[in-house]
């Protein structure tokens, strides 16, 4: 049962006080929803889609939390966790993130069933990205899915029709950012996960982690210029896109020693490079 004196622990366990991964989640959701709309998207659309990313990140991170319950004790950066330091029970984690659900599912019921039905996908991709890296290698490629799920099925809100194939051009863009991101995450921890037998695409790359973070930039950049053209966008994308050039190559800069703090900076300036990928959609559609 969940209990009324235990809010502040909950929050920190939503990862409330910690927003860098709501914005993570809702650049990628915005970029697909203005070029869906050609910058008019539809007010309820864009309430509910913003709603329901804030309350999947939060029953997301919950169900992270309840799935390494016996993993973060063990490592530095997550033993003050709520589960894992004994302030949250397991049975606590689990209820809320099943009321989380809820309510997410609530929201997405005043859109069309083409939109429902995709939830089901999303549902499934919150559910079992937590167990992957026990797995597999790639728990990266699935958080990517996760988080990119939004893109299709905020195009299908919009328009309510299948998402387009601009649409899952978006999607593997935001998987490949993804993979960009939360790469440059998992090298904070790196030394621990080996430890403890958890896996990651840090582990994988090995010493050819910044080369292949490089190389997924690249990628990550070329898919957008492919959508800028797809959707028609003009100068102020593009000035965007090449800001985001920029921006990645200070994060390269940021990792090139592989000090902790410095690669959970580079993982934090992914921020800005989905706003200015935003501004550079919106500024297309309202100054032209």
């Amino acid at each position: 049962m969940l209990k009324t004196s235990n809010i502040n622990n909950y929050w920190v366990l939503m990862r409330m006080h910690r927003p860098i991964g709501i914005l993570l989640l809702l650049w990628p959701m915005y970029w697909a929803l203005w070029i869906a709309s050609e910058g008019q998207p539809e007010p309820v659309v864009l309430i509910v889609f913003t709603l329901g990313v804030i309350i999947m990140r939060a029953a997301g991170c919950v169900i992270n939390d309840y799935a390494d319950r016996n993993i973060d004790p063990h490592v530095k950066r997550t033993k003050d966790r709520p589960i894992a330091n004994g302030l949250v029970s397991p049975n606590e984690a689990l209820l809320l993130c099943c009321l989380l659900v809820l309510i997410a599912f609530l929201l997405v019921l005043l859109m069309n069933e083409l939109t429902i039905a995709l939830s089901i996908g999303a549902l499934v991709l919150a559910a079992i990205y937590p167990f992957m890296k026990r797995y597999t290698h790639l728990p990266q490629v699935f958080l990517g899915a996760a988080f990119g799920w939004a893109v299709p099925m905020v195009y299908a809100a919009q328009t309510g029709v299948l998402p387009t194939p601009l649409a899952w051009l978006i999607f593997v863009a935001t998987v490949i950012w993804a993979v960009i991101y939360d790469t440059m995450y998992a090298m904070v921890d790196r030394e621990d996960d080996i430890k403890i037998g958890v896996k990651s695409t840090a582990i994988l790359f090995g010493d050819a982690d910044k080369i292949i973070i490089a190389l997924f930039q690249g990628m990550f950049l070329f898919t957008l210029l492919i959508i800028g053209q797809k959707a028609q966008l003009g100068q102020y994308f593009y000035t965007g896109v090449f800001i985001a050039l920029l921006l990645s190559i200070f994060q390269q800069f940021l990792i090139k020693d592989r000090v902790p703090k410095k690669c959970m900076m580079g993982f934090l300036n992914n921020n800005y490079l989905g706003l200015v990928v935003f501004l550079g959609i919106a500024a297309d559609y309202y100054l032209v």
